[in-house]
């Protein structure tokens, strides 16, 4: 009975083994991937204003994209819109990474959503975060490029962007100090897009972490 019961466990265990290593992702060209970045005051209050999957918090995504046997992530950040290598941009957070793909019925505008990012890259970084002005934001690029596959009608969606603390009329204070130093009023109210605002969009499923 004990020799049955342990060659069952041993069975049962390799068989979760085995399940578990089937569920692991394999990126696809088209895939979004969420980050978390620890970059101070300035990604603490996005946290606090933005929500993602299942209460996650994410500040940052990139879209992959699969080159021979190359994967890169095409991300707006920095000085400009580039393409990072899959373990360049996994190295930036220590948090967990969430994939989302596109639900099968979208994703054959995936290609032209590439074929627009490819088109933007050097274009510089959005630090401004102000939707249409020439430059980009990671969320935005994203939103420009499936808008431009959708036949230049929104696929994911803008909303007004907040600055404030929740619940308060007062500016986060490195919100404050970041658009005075660049002499620009705060931009309250004004259409964008977070990365955890994606996350949530009925549009995509989200595969689970990576990897």
């Amino acid at each position: 009975m004990i020799l049955r019961t342990t060659i069952f466990l041993l069975f049962f265990t390799a068989f979760i083994s085995a399940a578990s290593a089937q569920q692991k992702i394999s990126l696809e060209s088209g895939d979004l991937i969420f980050q978390n970045l620890d970059c101070g005051p300035l990604c603490d209050a996005i946290n606090q204003v933005t929500q993602g999957y299942e209460g996650k918090k994410f500040n940052h995504m990139g879209m992959v994209y699969l080159r021979n046997d190359t994967i890169y992530i095409i991300e707006a950040s920095g000085k400009d819109v580039h393409m990072s290598k899959l373990e360049n941009f996994l190295a930036k957070s220590k948090s967990p990474h969430y994939v989302g793909r596109l639900k099968k019925t979208y994703r054959k505008l995936i290609p032209r959503a590439l074929t627009f990012t490819m088109h933007q890259m050097g274009v510089p970084y959005d630090d401004q975060y102000l939707y249409d002005n020439d430059k980009y934001y990671c969320s935005e690029l994203i939103y420009d490029a499936f808008k431009y596959s959708n036949n230049d009608q929104p696929f994911f969606q803008l909303l007004p962007m907040t600055y404030k603390k929740p619940g308060s009329q007062e500016y986060f204070p490195a919100w404050k100090a970041y658009f005075d130093h660049l002499g620009m009023e705060v931009p309250e109210g004004k259409p964008g897009c977070n990365p955890g605002g994606l996350s949530l969009s009925d549009k995509i499923d989200i595969l689970g972490i990576y990897p």
